[in-house]
C-alpha cells in the first residue's frame, strides 16, 4: 500500500512539473521597448545660387546644407575643405537651382577628358602665350578677365631712325583669359598654395581661328604682354579702328630727334672744264 502511495505521489509530481514547463513555454515572451537612434545629419555641398551650364565654379558658388544621412542622394559630396578645393574651376554641365546637391554628373572637372574644349565658346579656339611677372601684370590677371594682347618688337634696320627701331602695337583686343598655367579659376591652386604666391608662366586665351594665327606670328616677332581691360567697359567683338602703333620716338623725344651715326664720308669729283676739277666731300 505504501508503495502505491509513493508511486502515485511520484506520478503527481511528474505531472505537476510537466504542467509547469508547458505553462512557461506557452506564455508569450515579454516585449522589450527598442529605442532607435535618431538619423544622423551630414553636411553636403549644394549650389549657393542658380547656376547656368558652362559656368566655372567659384568659391562663392558653393554652400553647405545639413541633410539626413538617409536623404543624401547617390554621389552627394560631403562638405570638406578638400572637396571644395576640388570643385573650384569645375564646369557646370546642366542648369542647377539654389540648394541643389552637386553630384559628379553635374560637373566636369579640370583634367577631365575634353574639359578645355567644353569650356570654349562654340567656334572659338584656345591659344597659349608665355608670360612673366611683367607681361602678366605681376600675377594679378585671373581666368575670366578680358585683356588686350600687346606686341613689342625690335626692328633690325640700321637705315631707320633710332625712334623707329622699336615699336609696340595691340595685336588682339578684348579676349577672354581661360587659364593661367593650369589654373582655370581664381582660388586655390592644385598644390594647395594660394595662387597669388605663384606667378603664372603661360596664359591661355579664347580667340577666333584668325586670331589664333595672328598670335602664332606675333610670338615670333617679339615680346607679348597682357593688358587688363576695365570690368565696366562693355565687351566689344571687334575694334572699328585699326590699332595705333606706339613708336619709340613718340615715347622718348630724345630718340625722335636723334640721327644714326654717319659712316665714312664720300668724295665726288666735280669737273668745271678740262683743267678745273673740284673735289666735293659729303
Amino acid at each position: 500500500m505504501a508503495v502505491r502511495i509513493a508511486l502515485f505521489a511520484l506520478m503527481a509530481l511528474g505531472l505537476a512539473g510537466f504542467g509547469t514547463v508547458a505553462w512557461i513555454a506557452t506564455r508569450a515572451p515579454a516585449h522589450h521597448k527598442v529605442v532607435l537612434a535618431p538619423p544622423q545629419k551630414v553636411a553636403v555641398l549644394v549650389a549657393a545660387h542658380p547656376l547656368k551650364p558652362g559656368a566655372l565654379l567659384q568659391p562663392g558658388d558653393l554652400a553647405s546644407e545639413s541633410v539626413l544621412s538617409t536623404a543624401v542622394p547617390a554621389g552627394g559630396t560631403a562638405d570638406s575643405p578638400s572637396e571644395r578645393a576640388g570643385l573650384i574651376g569645375a564646369m557646370i554641365r546642366r542648369p542647377m537651382v539654389k540648394g541643389q546637391p552637386i553630384l559628379p554628373i553635374d560637373v566636369m572637372r579640370p583634367g577631365d577628358h575634353g574639359f578645355l574644349a567644353a569650356v570654349l565658346t562654340p567656334g572659338m579656339r584656345a591659344v597659349t602665350v608665355g608670360i612673366d611677372a611683367i607681361s602678366g601684370s605681376a600675377g594679378l590677371i585671373w581666368p575670366g578677365d578680358q585683356v588686350d594682347l600687346v606686341l613689342t618688337q625690335q626692328i633690325s634696320d640700321n637705315n631707320l631712325p633710332l625712334g623707329e627701331r622699336l615699336a609696340a602695337e595691340t595685336v588682339l583686343t578684348d579676349v577672354r583669359v581661360i587659364a593661367i598655367d593650369q589654373r582655370l579659376m581664381q582660388g586655390e591652386d592644385p598644390n594647395g598654395l594660394h595662387a597669388a604666391t605663384n606667378l603664372g608662366r603661360t596664359a591661355t586665351l579664347e580667340v577666333t581661328p584668325l586670331e589664333a594665327e595672328q598670335v602664332a606670328v606675333a610670338t615670333r616677332l617679339g615680346q607679348l604682354s597682357l593688358v587688363v581691360r576695365s570690368a565696366d567697359h562693355p565687351t566689344q567683338q571687334a575694334e572699328s579702328d585699326p590699332p595705333a602703333i606706339a613708336w619709340a620716338g613718340e615715347v622718348s623725344p630724345a630718340l625722335k630727334v636723334a640721327t644714326p651715326t654717319q659712316g665714312p664720308g664720300k668724295t665726288l669729283d666735280l669737273f668745271r672744264g678740262a683743267a678745273n676739277v673740284e673735289k666735293v666731300h659729303f
